[in-house]
């Protein structure tokens, strides 16, 4: 069997009740790599029967979760969404297109939310760390979202170490640092389906907030 063109990898913990949508706007060919990351309400199960291939990842953490779907990838382009049916994985053969094409090294989804699908302290942390992004890396970015895609080998090279919620800032700063092309297509965000909802909590905002912001002052001064 050939390679899949593009692994995507969804970092899950609890989405029984968002994964049958999520799995179901794959893009036809591309390998839906689902990481459980200590579901216990049969996530990995329902992503098994739906032909996803299934890892397993015991230490907790939404970075825990997407490297270990890095680790597993094995096509040339691979992608990352959320499991919670808050983002059409179906819109990214567009970023596909312009990751191959050569226009772009990784594409990035700039969320535009629906009515009620985006918490204002979760949106207002948001745009707080991307505006301290831009003063960083001069990338003229305005979201953090975790629809992306890029080259998995030159992704790799990144030597991405985080493994908490500051892995997808991690994955840009050093994209930056590398001289990578970056830029944003827009995508809505839907109103969320899935039970793992910790991000939509003030705790659990001020806590990727954090996580984000410990990367941010790291960048540039750790050893690479």
């Amino acid at each position: 069997t050939p390679p899949a063109p593009v692994d995507l990898v969804l970092p899950c913990l609890n989405e029984a009740a968002a994964l049958p949508w999520v799995l179901g706007r794959v893009p036809e060919g591309w390998r839906a790599v689902v990481v459980d990351n200590g579901s216990d309400d049969g996530s990995a199960e329902i992503a098994a029967a739906h032909g996803a291939h299934v890892v397993t990842e015991s230490r907790r953490g939404f970075g825990a979760a997407c490297h270990a779907g890095l680790e597993a990838a094995t096509a040339e382009f691979i992608a990352f969404c959320d499991c919670d049916a808050s983002l059409d994985p179906g819109l990214l053969p567009a970023f596909a297109a312009r990751v191959s094409s050569g226009a772009a090294d990784l594409v990035l989804g700039r969320r535009r939310p629906a009515r009620g699908s985006w918490p204002l302290h979760a949106r207002l942390g948001n745009a707080a760390l991307a505006h301290s992004l831009r003063r960083r890396t001069g990338l003229p970015l305005h979201d953090l979202g975790p629809l992306r895609l890029a080259r998995r080998t030159a992704l790799r090279e990144l030597g991405l170490t985080d493994r908490r919620s500051g892995y997808p800032l991690q994955m840009v700063v050093r994209a930056a640092e590398a001289g990578w092309r970056v830029e944003e297509r827009d995508v809505p965000y839907l109103p969320r389906t899935g039970t793992s909802k910790v991000t939509g909590t003030w705790r659990g905002t001020w806590q990727a907030v954090h996580d984000m912001r410990r990367v941010l002052a790291a960048a540039g001064t750790e050893a690479r």
